[in-house]
C-alpha cells in the first residue's frame, strides 16, 4: 500500500502508546516533548547507538541506527541495532535502566523485526532488548501473540491519529516517571474528570423535571 510521509507512523509511537496512550497523542498529536532526567540518561545511553555504524565482529555484521520501513504496516523509524548473522536480521533495541520486563519496548522491538522481514525477506524470530543499567541483554521471542499485539497497537495508533483526539489522563503509576507530567497535569486533569463524572450521577440529563 503506498503512503503518503504524513500517513506514516513512527515506531517510537508505538512504544508510547503502548505505555499510555494519552503520552502518544501529547507527543505525536500535539506536539509536545519535554526532558527530564530519564529522558536525558536514555538519551545519553543513546549516544553511541545512534551514529550510523557498519562493522564486522566474530562473522556477526553489526549495523547501527538503520532506517526501517513497511508499507504494510504504513511504519518508519530507525532501529538502534542490528545484527546480521548471513542474511538474518536480529533487532537491538537500547533501554536506559535495569533490567525489567517492559512490554512497550517489546512492542517496538517486534515493529521493528516486522519492518526487518518486509525489507530483507529473512523471518526475524527474535531480538534482544539491552538494558544499559545492568548490560545485559534480554532476549524476546517475537512470537505470534506479540506480532498481534504490535499490529493491533498500529491500527490504535492511527486511528487515534486520525481523530486528532487526546485521551483523558490516567494519573497512575506510570505518571511520576514521565517527562510530560507538566503538559499532561494529570491530577488536576483527573480530578476534573471526577468532579465532572459526579455531576453527571447526580443530575442525569434523562431525569424528568422534578424528580428527586
Amino acid at each position: 500500500m503506498e503512503w503518503a510521509d504524513d500517513d506514516r507512523i513512527m515506531i517510537s509511537a508505538l512504544e508510547h502508546y503502548a505505555y499510555c496512550p494519552r503520552q502518544c497523542a501529547l507527543i505525536h498529536v500535539e506536539q509536545s516533548y519535554e526532558e527530564n532526567i530519564y529522558t536525558l540518561r536514555g538519551n545519553r545511553d543513546h549516544e553511541r547507538v545512534d551514529l550510523p555504524l557498519d562493522n564486522t565482529r566474530d562473522d556477526v555484521r553489526i549495523v547501527r541506527s538503520l532506517p526501517l520501513y513497511s508499507d504494510r504496516l504504513g511504519l518508519v523509524g530507525r532501529a538502534d541495532v542490528v545484527e546480521f548473522q548471513g542474511e538474518t536480521p536480529y533487532p537491538v533495541e537500547y533501554k536506559h535502566g535495569a533490567e525489567r520486563y517492559h512490554r512497550p519496548a517489546r512492542i517496538q522491538l517486534c515493529a521493528q523485526a516486522l519492518c526487518l522481514e518486509e525489507m530483507t525477506g529473512a523471518s526475524v524470530t527474535a531480538g534482544a532488548i539491552y538494558h544499559t543499567g545492568a548490560r545485559r541483554r534480554q532476549e524476546v521471542e517475537l512470537d505470534a501473540s506479540l506480532r498481534q499485539a504490535t499490529e493491533d497497537i498500529v491500527a490504535e495508533v492511527r486511528a487515534m491519529l486520525e481523530s486528532n483526539r487526546v485521551p483523558p489522563p490516567v494519573n497512575d503509576d506510570r505518571c511520576p516517571p514521565c517527562s510530560l507530567q507538566r503538559v499532561c497535569m494529570p491530577e488536576p486533569m483527573a480530578a476534573s474528570d471526577r468532579q465532572s463524572w459526579w455531576q453527571r450521577a447526580l443530575f442525569r440529563i434523562d431525569d424528568p423535571p422534578g424528580a428527586a
